[in-house]
């Protein structure tokens, strides 16, 4: 996490300087009123406090969401897993951990969600479900706590981004990765992830990189980016500018601690080719996705989750609930496009049970002709050992005729003799 600085005015002297705020409505102080010590004030309030960050991770069994997690925040989130036991999901199970995270003096209310069972199961067509029903029902508590007319702390359960692993096959998105990002995508911050990144070369990657990037485009999905204020200095904008050219990120994690060529302890993995250091720019991704969700862009998230994100899914809930809205602040809410996505869903659902109908199919064909092939082999085993017992026996009865002929002649010589031996 980035440290917290205490600012004053001698210093703020210098950055108000470098920053062009809109003229229209600037009125020039005539002394220091003391405006300057407003962030501190801040500071001191939410050092009192604390903040709070939700986080979900998504991903298939064995991703390495546990240790990614855990190396981001340098700290056992999840706890070690025995992977000698085998793991049986009958549904999407969901998951949160709490922690409290301290950094000089600054604590983080953390919750990171898991999503066990997510891509596991045998018919993973309605995976996203218990998903997109977690992300919603946080949404819904948020709204009843904000309606009641009290003087009260809303508890602020929201998804405030949401971390989408996927495997390292170097080929493109699958289907079943395109249809949930477009289910979650306006309701969380889509950060996209390529997992264990170390299983493929630097070409691999950046055509995998390639290949998602066009399937996201192409969907239309939308995936969280850090923007760029006006009030950015020229190194902000070119580090806003480096993070988003390595999305979707390519990351390693890793709890141990190896070492590398020169005989230093680094974060990592040990290989037969090398050592993988989690925090080298040049091996992978980690530290960019690190100093986006923590250090730099935390509050960012945070914001489009309560002012983009929640605000469109408060606006279409109140709408539907029968509550008229300015469309000029809530976005409005159009029956024949809400039937028309339905429409898509329902023939994507369609089009996903034909090809869980065909590849069934395929299994079964396989199976078919896999029996079958045993069953002929079965067939020429018992042919060989027939046609291996027969050689056997006339074998034997040509090494008996061979002892009559030795004994009595050739058996063509020997007269045959009529009934009454004449």
């Amino acid at each position: 996490m980035s440290e917290a600085t205490s600012t004053n005015s001698g210093t703020n002297a210098n950055v108000n300087a470098k920053v062009e705020f809109p003229k229209s409505n600037l009125r020039k102080l005539n002394a220091d009123v003391g405006l300057s010590k407003f962030p501190d004030q801040m500071r001191r309030k939410s050092l009192k406090k604390g903040f709070n960050f939700t986080l979900m991770v998504v991903g298939e069994y064995g991703v390495g969401k546990s240790t990614l997690i855990n190396t981001i925040f340098e700290s056992q989130i999840f706890p070690p897993k025995d992977y000698s036991i085998p793991n049986k999901f009958d549904a999407v199970d969901i998951k949160p951990i709490s922690a409290e995270i301290v950094e000089n003096g600054i604590l983080l209310n953390l919750t990171v969600i898991d999503t066990p069972g997510f891509g596991d199961l045998i018919n993973n067509q309605h995976s996203y479900e218990s998903i997109i029903k977690c992300i919603d029902s946080r949404f819904d508590s948020y709204l009843e706590q904000e309606m009641v007319m009290r003087k009260q702390k809303i508890n602020d359960q929201r998804i405030d981004a949401l971390l989408y692993f996927i495997r390292p096959t170097g080929h493109n998105l699958r289907p079943f990765d395109i249809e949930f990002m477009k289910k979650v995508h306006t309701k969380v911050n889509l950060i996209p992830i390529i997992s264990k990144s170390d299983t493929l070369s630097k070409k691999e990657i950046n055509g995998f990189k390639s290949r998602i990037t066009n399937d996201i485009n192409s969907n239309g999905i939308q995936i969280f980016k850090p923007a760029v204020d006006i009030f950015d200095s020229q190194e902000s904008t070119l580090s806003i500018s480096d993070i988003t050219s390595k999305i979707p990120f390519a990351v390693v994690g890793s709890q141990d601690f190896v070492k590398d060529s020169s005989g230093m302890l680094v974060r990592g993995k040990q290989l037969p080719w090398g050592v993988v250091e989690v925090e080298n720019e040049n091996h992978n991704d980690f530290v960019k996705l690190r100093k986006m969700l923590v250090s730099a862009h935390m509050l960012e998230l945070k914001s489009i989750t309560d002012s983009v994100l929640y605000e469109n899914y408060r606006s279409q809930k109140l709408l539907m609930n029968g509550y008229i809205q300015d469309n000029s602040v809530f976005r409005e809410y159009d029956p024949i496009m809400a039937k028309e996505e339905e429409l898509k869903r329902h023939k994507y659902d369609m089009e996903m049970m034909e090809i869980d109908m065909t590849k069934e199919f395929e299994r079964k064909v396989e199976e078919k002709e896999l029996k079958l092939k045993e069953n002929e082999e079965e067939l020429y085993i018992r042919y060989k050992r027939m046609k291996n017992a027969l050689d056997l026996q006339i074998k034997e009865l040509k090494e008996q005729k061979d002892a009559l002929e030795a004994k009595y002649g050739p058996l063509s010589s020997i007269k045959k003799k009529g009934i009454f031996g004449l």
